[in-house]
């Protein structure tokens, strides 16, 4: 099984530079103004970002419009929707950009929720159900994925840092293509830690069958 990573949340030029060097797959940009990690009004990728890293718009309860503006104006290869989009929205979006459709999970969601999803979305993302949109630092019980039918494969998101990636190997048999990491890498919103993300890849390197390849 090879893993892929995402790195989410970025903003600082210079940041994002340092952090392109050590080759995510994915890197997300957040354009909810309400998160501490928003990119700004007046932001653009940095010209000398790789090409083979994948970009990422992540985008709340948005109309399509202003998200395909965004897919436009900054090469987004995915949108990440972390509101309550329908399966129509995506629907429109998969047609132009890929989507992944993100889930807050605690102990009452039903993953049936997520099939009316599967035709329209490349992947899923489960993340730590919170009164806000990500970014919390907190895990969910990842034995609830149990649940999930596997059917499209999907990215893990919810507090993960150098301190507890190694239990990843407990998803072992699940479709999970990537995790995505955020706060638990974080020197201060925004800002990651380049070493704490080096750490990360070296402790999923250790298990040959949880490598990153990019």
């Amino acid at each position: 099984m090879n893993l892929k990573l995402k790195v989410c949340g970025m903003c600082e030029a210079d940041n994002i530079i340092e952090v392109a060097s050590l080759q995510p797959d994915y890197m997300g940009f957040i354009f909810y103004e309400k998160s501490r990690r928003f990119v700004g009004s007046n932001f653009s990728i940095p010209y000398e970002f790789p090409h083979a890293i994948r970009r990422v718009g992540v985008f709340v309860n948005e109309k399509v419009d202003m998200i395909l503006r965004q897919v436009s104006k900054h090469k987004l290869d995915y949108v990440q929707l972390h509101g309550s989009e329908s399966p129509e929205d995506c629907k429109a979006l998969i047609e132009r950009v890929g989507v992944i459709k993100v889930f807050s999970v605690d102990h009452r969601f039903d993953f049936s929720s997520t099939k009316p999803y599967q035709s329209f979305s490349d992947f899923f993302l489960f993340d730590t159900k919170t009164e806000s949109y990500g970014g919390s630092g907190k895990v969910f019980d990842w034995n609830l994925l149990k649940k999930y039918d596997q059917q499209i494969p999907f990215f893990l998101s919810g507090g993960l840092s150098p301190a507890n990636i190694g239990d990843i190997k407990e998803l072992k048999g699940m479709n999970l293509h990537a995790i995505d990491i955020n706060s638990g890498v974080e020197i201060a919103p925004g800002l990651k830690s380049i070493e704490k993300i080096k750490s990360i890849k070296s402790i999923l390197h250790l298990n040959s069958n949880y490598g990153i390849h990019s």
